[in-house]
C-alpha cells in the first residue's frame, strides 16, 4: 500500500466515528412512536427518550479532549467505537425504558467524544495541503450515516412485527465493530507521541509517511511548539482561537441547520404540503446533503476555507430570506422545499464542509484537543437549544418571523467570513500559530 491510499486509510478509519454519529444520531426517527406506545410514555418521558442521546453528546464533547489528551488519540477512537457499540447492543435487548435511557446516552457520548477526537486525529495526520479534504470526511460520513440510518430504518420495518425496532438499533453494531477493528490497526497521531510520551522515533516513522520531504522538519517544528506552548487553554495568548472557534460553532447553528433538518417534514406541512410529500422532500434534503458536502470536500483544498464560507453565506442569506418571504406572503406550496434543498447545498458545501475541519486546525498542539472540545461543545449546546425552542417559536411566531432571524444571522456570519476569518489552506499545523496565537 503506497502512503497515499495509508493516510487515506488512517483518515477514513477515524471518519468512521462521523458515519456512526450521523446513523446514531438519525435512527431514532424510525423506533420514536413505537417506543412511545410499547411502553406507554407521557409527552414529557416521550421527549427524555428523544432527547437523551443530545444530552449524551453535549457532556460528551465537554470531556472528549481528556481521553484524547491522557490516553491518545487512537485509544480514544477505539473507546468511541466501544461506546457506540454497547449502545446499540443494549438499546436492542432493553427490557424497559430506564435501561434503555441509559444506553441511549452512552450511544450519545460516543457521538460527543466523536466529534472531539476523530477531526483531530485526522488534522493530526493528514498533510498541510490535503487536510481539508481528508477532515471534511468526517462531515460527509455524517451526513453518509443519517441517509443509512433512514435506508436501513426501512427495509428493517416490517422484519419481525413489534420487535422491528429493536432490529433497527441493533444494527448499528455491525458498522460499530468495522470501527473498532479498524481504530485497532491505525497509528497514533505522531503530534501526540512527542507531546505526551517523547516518542520521537515512532512519530518519525510516522511523518515520514505523511510528508517524507519535509518529515524532519514538521518534526523540529512540533517539538519547539511543545516548549514553547502552555497547557491550559483558557489564557489570553489562546484569545483568538477560542473566539474563532466558538462564533464558527454559534453561526453554524444559528444558521438554522438542525430545526430544518429535524422538523424538515413538520416544515413543509407549515407550507401546505402533503404528509407523503413532506416526507419525500426530506429524503430530498438528505440527498442534496450528501451530494453537497462531497462538492464541499473537493473545493476545499483548492479554494480554501474562507471562500467556501463567504460563498455560503451569500446563498445562505439569499434562500433563507426566500423562504421567510413565502410565508410572509402565503406563496408557499413547493416554493419552499425549493429553497430550502438549495439552501442545503449552500450550507452543506461551505459550513457542513468547514466546522471540523477548521476547529480541528486552528489550535496550537499542547491545546488542540482542549480547543477541539470547546468547539464541538459548543456546536451542541447551541444545538440543544435551537431544536428544543424551535417547534414553539415556529408556532408563536410563524415561519416568516423564524426564517428572517436565520437570514439576519447569516448576514452576520457574512461579515465573520469575510473580514475576520483568516485562511489556514495548505499550512502546516505548527506554521499557524503566527496567525491564532497572540505573543506572550
Amino acid at each position: 500500500m503506497n502512503n497515499n491510499l495509508k493516510i487515506f486509510w488512517w483518515a477514513l478509519s477515524a471518519a468512521l466515528g462521523g458515519f456512526l454519529f450521523g446513523f446514531d444520531t438519525a435512527v431514532i426517527s424510525g423506533v420514536e412512536q413505537t417506543l412511545q406506545k410499547l411502553w406507554s410514555l407521557t409527552a414529557f418521558e416521550h421527549g427524555i427518550t428523544v432527547s437523551i442521546a443530545l444530552i449524551g453528546t453535549v457532556v460528551g464533547s465537554l470531556i472528549g479532549g481528556f481521553p484524547a489528551d491522557k490516553y491518545g488519540r487512537k485509544k480514544s477512537l477505539i473507546l468511541i467505537a466501544l461506546l457506540y457499540f454497547f449502545s446499540s447492543i443494549g438499546t436492542a435487548y432493553a427490557p424497559n425504558w430506564s435501561i434503555f435511557l441509559i444506553f441511549r446516552f452512552l450511544g450519545g457520548l460516543g457521538v460527543g467524544v466523536s466529534s472531539v477526537v476523530a477531526p483531530l486525529y485526522i488534522s493530526e495526520i493528514a498533510p498541510a495541503h490535503k487536510r481539508g479534504r481528508l477532515v471534511a470526511m468526517f462531515q460527509f460520513n455524517i451526513v453518509f450515516g443519517i441517509l443509512i440510518a433512514y435506508l436501513s430504518n426501512y427495509l428493517l420495518s416490517g422484519i419481525d412485527g413489534a420487535n422491528d425496532w429493536r432490529w433497527m438499533l441493533g444494527i448499528q453494531a455491525i458498522p460499530s465493530i468495522i470501527f473498532f477493528l479498524s481504530a485497532l490497526v491505525i497509528p497514533e497521531s505522531p503530534r501526540w507521541l512527542i507531546l505526551k510520551k517523547g516518542d520521537i522515533n515512532a512519530a518519525r516513522e510516522i511523518l515520514k509517511i505523511v510528508d517524507s520531504s519535509s518529515s524532519e522538519k514538521i518534526l523540529s517544528a512540533i517539538q519547539q511548539n511543545k516548549s514553547n506552548s502552555e497547557t491550559s487553554l483558557f489564557q489570553k495568548i489562546y484569545t483568538k482561537p477560542i473566539t474563532l472557534a466558538v462564533l464558527f460553532a454559534v453561526f453554524n447553528q444559528i444558521s438554522g441547520i438542525n430545526a430544518i433538518i429535524y422538523f424538515a417534514p413538520r416544515i413543509f406541512e407549515m407550507a401546505g404540503i402533503g404528509k407523503n410529500a413532506a416526507l419525500l422532500s426530506s429524503a430530498g434534503i438528505g440527498l442534496i446533503n450528501l451530494f453537497s458536502t462531497l462538492i464541499g470536500i473537493t473545493l476545499i483544498d483548492k479554494f480554501g476555507r474562507k471562500a467556501l464560507m463567504i460563498t455560503g453565506s451569500f446563498g445562505l442569506i439569499a434562500t433563507l430570506s426566500l423562504v421567510s418571504l413565502a410565508f410572509f406572503t402565503q406563496n408557499m406550496g413547493m416554493n419552499v422545499p425549493f429553497y430550502l434543498f438549495i439552501y442545503i447545498a449552500f450550507f452543506a458545501f461551505s459550513q457542513g464542509a468547514c466546522i471540523w475541519v477548521f476547529i480541528s486546525e486552528i489550535f496550537p498542539n499542547e491545546v488542540r484537543a482542549k480547543g477541539q472540545a470547546l468547539g464541538s461543545f459548543t456546536h451542541w449546546i447551541m444545538a440543544t437549544i435551537i431544536t428544543f425552542t424551535f417547534p414553539y417559536i415556529a408556532d408563536t411566531f410563524g415561519g416568516g418571523v423564524v426564517f428572517a432571524f436565520f437570514a439576519l444571522m447569516m448576514v452576520f456570519q457574512l461579515l465573520f467570513a469575510w473580514k475576520i476569518l483568516p485562511e489556514t489552506k495548505g499550512k502546516n499545523l505548527e506554521n499557524m500559530d503566527d496567525t491564532f496565537v497572540m505573543a506572550h
